[in-house]
Parts: C-alpha cells; structure tokens; sequence
C-alpha cells in the first residue's frame, strides 16, 4: 500500500512513494519490478529522497537490487532527510527491484525517482526545470510518465514555456515526447515574456501566468517543423473532400431550415460548425487530405456558438489509405485503442499531437463523448510526406497453388510490415535541430577564419599596389624616354610604323611621294634632328640607298650607316659638284597637304645646249613658290652606270620647245626606271 505514482515504460519510465510530496504514511511498503529489454542494463536517477533516517535506514529505506526474485542482489540502500545523490545507480543486468519500506516516522516526503537503460545518458526526472540548467541550449531525455499532478506548467507554444515549468511535462505539453514512452527534448532558453498563455494539450493544461521579463526566462522547444496547419483554416481541403455519416438539420424560429453540414467544420470558421443528426459512437467526420501526408496532431473547438453548447469531449482516430480499411490510432506500447481528450467548452482550442505521427491521406474522427450534441470544428497539423517512403516492389504473378499462395500471403505481410517499419523509423525520431538564436560558441574553425581572412585581404592588398605603382614608374620611365618611345597603342597611327618591318614593295608598285624639310636641316647636326620634331604622329620618308633615286615607301625611318653619314647629293651626269648635304632623316610629315618627292638639282651650264649662264633647274617645286608649267613630257630617261669614266645622259627636247638655244627655261621629268643607251664623255 506504498506505491505512489508509477508508469513502468518499456525503456524508461517514472516511480514515486505513496502521497509524494506530501508526508508519507506510517507502516507502508512498496516494491517495483522493472524489466527491460535483454542485452541492456538500466540506471536510475534520483529526483527526491526525503526519509526519516533517524534509526539509520533500519525501519524507513529504499532498497535498489540487481535481479527480480529471491536470487536478487543489493545495489544499495538509502534513507535520510534531503538525501543527495549525485550520479546514476546502474543495475548489472536488465532486471532491477526498488523496495520503499516506510515504518513509523513523522516528517518525510518519501521518494521520486526515474529509469531508462544506460544508452540515455541524460537522463532527467519529472521534477526538472529549466532553472537547474545554465546552458542556453541543450538536450535532455524525459522519461515516461511525467504528466503527475504535482507539477505545474505556464505557457504554450510557439511562444514558450516558464522557465518554472517542469521540463518535460511542457514537452508533453508542447507534443514533443509522448507521456508513455518519454523522449529526448532540445531546450532552448530565451528572454522571459510578460504574459504566458494557458491551454489544454494532450491533456496536459497549462496555466496562465504573469511574471517580469527582467527576472524570469523562458524555454522553448525545438522540434522537427512538422506542425504546420493542412489546410481546413485557409479552404485548401475543398468542401467536396469534407464528409461526414449525418447532417443535423433543424429549422429555427423564423421556419428557416439550418443545416450544419460538414464543410462548416473548419476551425476559426465564423459561423455553425459540422454536428450529427444521430448522437451516438458510430458517427464521424472524414477528411480525405488527397494524397498521403505526416499528421502530427489536431486542433479541436465546440460550436463556438454561445446559444448552442454542444461540443466533443473525447474521440479516437482512424485513418486508411483507400477510405475501405481503417485503422484505429492505438497508444503506443500498450496495444490499446487511445482515446483522446476533447473540449471541455464550446470555444476553447484543445490540441492533441500524434507520436508516432500518423501516415495517411483520409483521416476519420470518431466522437465517443460529448455535451447534449455531437459538435465540432477542427484543423489537422502535419507536413507533406514525401520521404521515407517504401520501396515499390515488384510482385510475383498470381500463386498457382496452395504453396505459392502461402508465399504470397507471406509476401503481402513482409510489404506491409515493412512499410510500417519504415514508416515509423523515420518519424518516430526527432531530428537534431540547432538553436539559430543564441550566439554560437567560438569554435577552432570560425578562429581560423578570423586569422586567414584579413591575413587574405592584407595579401591581395599588397599585389594590387604593386600592379598599380610597377604601372606608374613603366609610363614613367617610357615619358623620359622621349615622344617616339611610348608604347605602340599610344602612338598615332602605329599600324603605319610597323609597315617598315614588312617586306619592301617591288618597284611595280606606286611611288608615295615625301617631302623634305628647309634648308635648316642641314645646318643641324644629325643627332640634333630629332629634338626638332615636334608633331605627335612622327613619320618619316625612306632615304635614298646607293644614291639610287628608289622607290620610296611611306612613312618609314632608317638609321644611316656606323662611320658614315648619309646625305642626299646632286648626282648629275655632267659632274656637277655637290652643292649641299642634307642628314639621313627627313622631317615630319604633315598630317594634310601634298607631298613631294626628293628634288635633283640639274647644273646645265656645262651641257652643250644650254647657253652660258643658264641656272641649274629643278623638276620639282619648291616649298612656298608656285610651279613652273610643264612644257613637256621628255620620253627619253637617264641611265648611269658605275664604270670609272664619266656617265652622260640623253635627254629629249621636250615638245613645244623651239630647240636646244631656246632661251626658255626647260622643265624635265624625275628620270624613270626605263634604261636608254649612255654615251661616253670625253675627258
């Protein structure tokens, strides 16, 4: 007559003395046999241990044994007021006794203790808050059985729990581990609300609550996201996929016929909701959801119409694949029908969460109890089922006799069992999920990430500088070097100067013409030529080579040969002395205006045509006087030859002219590639 309360689950669960926490009755006993699975052990952790052990554990104890039966063997015994014990009492074996013997005594409130098998290292009793812990997020294991009583809880979710509350009462509260099978809970702790909720969830109620933001903490909850609403509230479920077995239909005062037909049961629906003609256990509302999804829970309301009190207090769920076979939602481990608690008013939201979740596309809710009308509005929770899935298989063709039908009847079973297996594997476990409101911890990574990044950004820096002033000092260094030095993009026609790299035109091709500078040039020294030039774009004539009138190419330089320098000298038949010399680069192009080509000064004094006096004539015209007309055409043209003897050459009287005595001036032509017979001269 010493047991208090107790749930014995299969992997963990919750015992305590008889009144806890009150003071246990005199002359009591107590003795639970706790079995687990075989291969495992279990550990035990104290909650409370409150035992008058004024006589020293002889009449008042609690007794842990390794073993059931008389082969038993103790672990330890304890007694004492406010006993402490840190660590976990671990069994040997997956059989342990726990014996509480309670004799005559007047103050103690007896014991609390908790069980799992030793993969829960972390292990929690019902008696937990969130204040015993300084983490701002953590995980614990809550084992079966904490919905006692004694424990209160504020708040609800999504915005949180008292930091007061009993952990995993909030956490059957909240639907994230199940009263019957306990489960492991994420925490994490936020800055305390003003104001907490209070609500009825897996018949768990939670209380309202106010408190001061700057004292208390709340503690929230971290789950695996799969409790968003499936679409009863916003009308995605269509009127058409809402039935039901029967429609109340009344009419009111005014005669008018009412009928509270099945598609009024969305919830927050202003208006009726769905209610039955008949009130009896055989009525129900089916939602087909229109393809499989996870369900983990439902919302449920009354008639939230204050004239009508009619509401639903408990019902079962059944769901099916092809709306044909059903099957009722049982309570796990126990293998009973589970049986849910409903509304307790017309308007209050009552939540009831699914774990295991439900795998299903119709969805069936059976009323069992209710007030004077079967009533309700409701809204399913879950998320869209696409992983996880079983595998499709191939059957084998129809069994051809009795064996075969054997072996298909075994396969039907190992397809079902192994969709449910699958099934439940995946949604009986709730992913880790990491807290993205609370400051991470500084971790080697993120420390190494703050050392390479600015020792990067140092790097790159220093490149780009080095790019930047290596590109100054080269145009720098190109600016001191003159106009003519700059790189080939810079200049001013640069695919002309690279012409002269090019292979020379053949003598076929047209002449360009060039123009040559005053007679300044030839006072200058050759080296000085250059500081004269002054025009961007500097283009320069070819020279003559082998004092040959060639052809010239346009816009071409040449460097005279070392140890001589080049001139330009009037290289006439006759033996006329040289009257000038001229340096080997000519002056600059203009970029507009006619140019000419090299003029050869004739001295025909010494011809024997030309009278005495007569002055040397130029073909071509001089820079800034005007051209003297052509009289002629000459199609004779000089030849000479590179012999020791003097060349003479033969020219044509040009047409027009009176004879060689003309007194007026003769014009000739730059003599053309085209050789004539030369004469000797007479020395």
């Amino acid at each position: 007559d010493g047991c208090g309360h107790t749930v014995l689950g299969a992997e963990s669960g919750t015992l305590a003395s008889i009144n806890y926490p009150r003071t246990s009755p005199n002359s009591t006993v107590c003795e639970w046999e706790i079995r687990v699975r075989p291969g495992q052990r279990l550990h035990i952790r104290f909650g409370d241990l409150d035992i008058d052990g004024s006589d020293s554990c002889h009449s008042s104890y609690l007794r842990v044994h390794n073993g059931i039966g008389p082969n038993r063997t103790e672990i330890g015994k304890y007694c004492g007021f406010d006993f402490q014990m840190d660590g976990l009492v671990t069994s040997k074996s997956n059989e342990v006794t726990v014996q509480f013997m309670s004799g005559i005594h007047t103050s103690g409130r007896g014991f609390l203790a908790a069980y799992s098998t030793t993969d829960k290292s972390d292990l929690i009793t019902c008696l937990d808050n969130a204040s015993h812990f300084s983490e701002p997020e953590f995980n614990k294991y809550c084992p079966a059985g904490c919905v006692i009583p004694f424990a209160d809880i504020s708040g609800t979710i999504p915005h949180g729990y008292r930091d007061s509350s009993s952990l995993c009462m909030a956490g059957v509260h909240a639907g994230v581990v199940s009263n019957t099978l306990g489960g492991q809970i994420n925490v994490v702790i936020s800055k305390g609300i003003p104001y907490y909720e209070g609500s009825l969830a897996n018949n768990v109620t939670s209380k309202v609550s106010v408190t001061s933001v700057l004292i208390f903490n709340s503690h929230l909850f971290c789950c695996s996201g799969c409790y968003g609403t499936l679409g009863m509230e916003s009308g995605v479920i269509p009127d058409s996929h809402i039935t039901s077995s029967s429609i109340l239909e009344w009419p009111n005062q005014t005669g008018q016929v009412n009928i509270w037909k099945p598609e009024n049961a969305r919830l927050k629906r202003i208006g009726p909701p769905w209610a039955a003609f008949i009130s009896d256990e055989h009525q129900w509302l089916q939602i087909d959801l229109n393809k499989e999804k996870k369900i983990t829970g439902i919302i449920t309301t009354g008639s939230t119409l204050a004239e009508h009190y009619y509401y639903v207090s408990a019902y079962r769920i059944l769901y099916s694949d092809d709306a044909q076979k059903w099957t009722v939602y049982r309570e796990p481990g126990t293998g009973k029908d589970k049986i849910f608690q409903g509304n307790t008013e017309l308007y209050q939201e009552v939540r009831n969460n699914f774990i295991p979740p439900i795998i299903a596309r119709f969805f069936r809710i059976n009323p069992l109890k209710w007030h004077q009308k079967i009533a309700m509005k409701v809204e399913l929770l879950g998320c869209q089922f696409s992983i996880g899935r079983a595998p499709k298989i191939t059957l084998p063709p129809p069994p051809q006799n009795k064996n075969d039908e054997k072996n298909a009847d075994f396969m039907d079973d190992f397809i079902h069992s192994m969709k449910t297996s699958l099934q439940t594997d995946k949604t009986t476990f709730t992913p880790e999920i990491k807290n993205t409101t609370v400051t991470p911890s500084v971790t080697k990574d993120v420390a190494l990430a703050a050392v390479l990044v600015p020792v990067l950004v140092m790097v790159f820096t220093t490149l780009i500088l080095i790019l930047v002033c290596a590109w100054h000092w080269r145009n720098r260094k190109k600016k001191t070097e003159g106009t003519y030095d700059l790189p080939y993009w810079d200049r001013a026609g640069w695919w002309k100067g690279m012409k002269q790299f090019f292979p020379t035109k053949s003598a076929e091709h047209e002449e360009t013409p060039v123009r040559y500078s005053s007679s300044e040039i030839s006072h200058l020294r050759p080296r000085e030529v250059p500081t004269m030039l002054t025009t961007e774009s500097a283009e320069y004539a070819q020279p003559l080579v082998g004092g040959i009138v060639g052809t010239l190419h346009q816009r071409s330089t040449f460097k005279p040969e070392e140890g001589k320098e080049a001139s330009y000298a009037d290289l006439d038949p006759y033996s006329s002395p040289i009257q000038e010399v001229y340096h080997a680069y000519a002056e600059p192009l203009p970029v507009t205006g006619p140019e000419y080509a090299t003029p050869i000064i004739m001295d025909m004094s010494s011809h024997p045509s030309t009278p005495l006096g007569a002055p040397s004539i130029s073909t071509f015209k001089a820079a800034g006087n005007p051209a003297p007309p052509l009289a002629g055409t000459c199609n004779k043209l000089l030849s000479r030859t590179d012999s020791a003897s003097s060349a003479q050459a033969l020219y044509d009287i040009p047409k027009g002219q009176p004879g060689p005595g003309s007194a007026d001036r003769l014009v000739y032509q730059v003599p053309q590639s085209v050789a004539h017979p030369t004469v000797s001269k007479d020395e």
